[in-house]
Order: C-alpha cells, then sequence, then structure tokens
C-alpha cells in the first residue's frame, strides 16, 4: 500500500489532524499517541483511524493511550474500529461511529448527470438549505454535516423545495470533505449521486482530494457508484472514568 497515492494522501490528512507526529506504522499495526489536541475524536476521547492494515489511535492522556495499547496488543489490527471488538478489552461509556472512510482520484471519478435532473446552486447557509437541515430528523442533519459546509450548495428543486444538496468543508491537506442529504420522501431516485457528482466535480476542479465518511450502506453505495474507493474506517469512543475503569 505504501505506494498507492491515494492512500499516502488519505493517511497524511489523518497524521495532520492528529495534532502530534504521530505517523501510521508502514508496516501495519496500530500507533498510539497522546494527543489532547487530536481532531481525530471529540475532546478527551479517543479516537481511531484504519487505513489499511495500519490504525492510527488518539489518546487524550499517557494513562489512557497506556491502556489502549495493552488493548490493542489482544486485538487484530482490523478489528480495532469495531465497537463490540474494542469493548471487550476497555471500558466504553459512548461511541461515534464506525464511519467508513472513502477516497477519489480524478481519472476513477465517474460523473452522474441524468437528464431528467437539474442541479442547481445556493451559496452555503442559504436559508433554503437550512430549512431542509430543520425538516429531517436529528441523525440525518447531524450525520450529513451540510451546516458546516463553505463550497455551494449542489442542489435538486422540486415544487416542495429542495428535495436533495451536497457540498462540501475544507479540511488539512486539500481535502474536500462531502456532506450529502435527500429529503427522506426523495431517496431511492438518484438526487444523492447526482447532487454529490456535482460536488465533487467541483473539488476535484479545485485540485481538492474528495473524502466520503458515512455509516449508512446506502450512503457507501452513492459513494462507491461515483468512483470513491473505500480505505479503511473511523471510530471514536469515550471511556468510563473511575477506580475500576480506564485510567
Amino acid at each position: 500500500m505504501n505506494d498507492d497515492p491515494l492512500m499516502a494522501r488519505a493517511r497524511h490528512l489523518w497524521e495532520t489532524l492528529a495534532g502530534v507526529p504521530a505517523p501510521f506504522a508502514p508496516g501495519g499495526g496500530p500507533v498510539v499517541v497522546t494527543a489532547p489536541g487530536s481532531a481525530l475524536c471529540p475532546p478527551a476521547w479517543v479516537g481511531t483511524v484504519l487505513l489499511g492494515d495500519s490504525a492510527l489511535i488518539t489518546a487524550p492522556t499517557d494513562g489512557t493511550a497506556e491502556a489502549v495499547r495493552r488493548a490493542c496488543a489482544t486485538l487484530p489490527t482490523r478489528s480495532l474500529t469495531e465497537p463490540a471488538a474494542v469493548a471487550r478489552t476497555l471500558p466504553i461509556a459512548d461511541v461515534l461511529g464506525p464511519a467508513t472512510l472513502a477516497y477519489l482520484l480524478p481519472d476513477d471519478f465517474r460523473p452522474y448527470e441524468p437528464p431528467d435532473v437539474t442541479v442547481a446552486t445556493l451559496p452555503a447557509g442559504d436559508p433554503e438549505l437550512l430549512k431542509l437541515l430543520a425538516s429531517v430528523s436529528e441523525e440525518d442533519a447531524g450525520e450529513c454535516g451540510l451546516d458546516e459546509i463553505n463550497s455551494p450548495a449542489f442542489v435538486v428543486r422540486e415544487a416542495t423545495g429542495l428535495v436533495a444538496v451536497a457540498g462540501y468543508v475544507d479540511w488539512p491537506g486539500d481535502t474536500a470533505h462531502l456532506c450529502v442529504l435527500t429529503a427522506p420522501q426523495a431517496r431511492g431516485r438518484g438526487l444523492a449521486r447526482a447532487v454529490a457528482s456535482a460536488a465533487t466535480y467541483h473539488a476535484l476542479a479545485a485540485d481538492r482530494l474528495p473524502q466520503w465518511r458515512a455509516r449508512p450502506e446506502a450512503s457507501r453505495r452513492v459513494a462507491r457508484a461515483l468512483g470513491y474507493r473505500e480505505l479503511g474506517s473511523q471510530l471514536s469512543v469515550r471511556l468510563r472514568t473511575g477506580p475500576h475503569s480506564a485510567p
């Protein structure tokens, strides 16, 4: 995997987000570091990013990092983003993920522009976009992250208003983190793929690395259809504290 340019860019991104010098192990396996300011996870959590056969794990304190290293010694590397496996070795209080991480090189992009769908653009933060976000479940709104985009919003509008939106957030390393949302009543018609294709094209034209992070299988299918390649996964856990749990 060391000569895979897509893997190399993805790993460089997460090494940067760790906030401390923390390279993925070139020969595979986990690397655990103390990084209180890590962007791999919420503050005071343990964050794990698995890319290929290597995992980068950040912990908020030295004591927690040591506990995580002991846990890693008992688990296969590919199990480090599986909540059930991690819970057998660490006292987990809360979990975010796992989410699949997928990336795209320009030559692999498969644009999708159906003739019966018109994709328009709106500025990030437009009231129509906020109205769509307010109309879906809290889980869907949090999953898509559209309230954070700083690219244009690529939208499909019908008589009732916006039914599909995509955009991206600028991340370090010239990365474009894709955000996509389709209204529940409009799903299953290829609209997510259409707006995501437009957002991906915009990111590639700006020489950015598109990143797709998703948990639902339906979202992962959209990414794969556009040419995104799944390289790994991400998991964040909050450990229980106290004399009989985490350090």
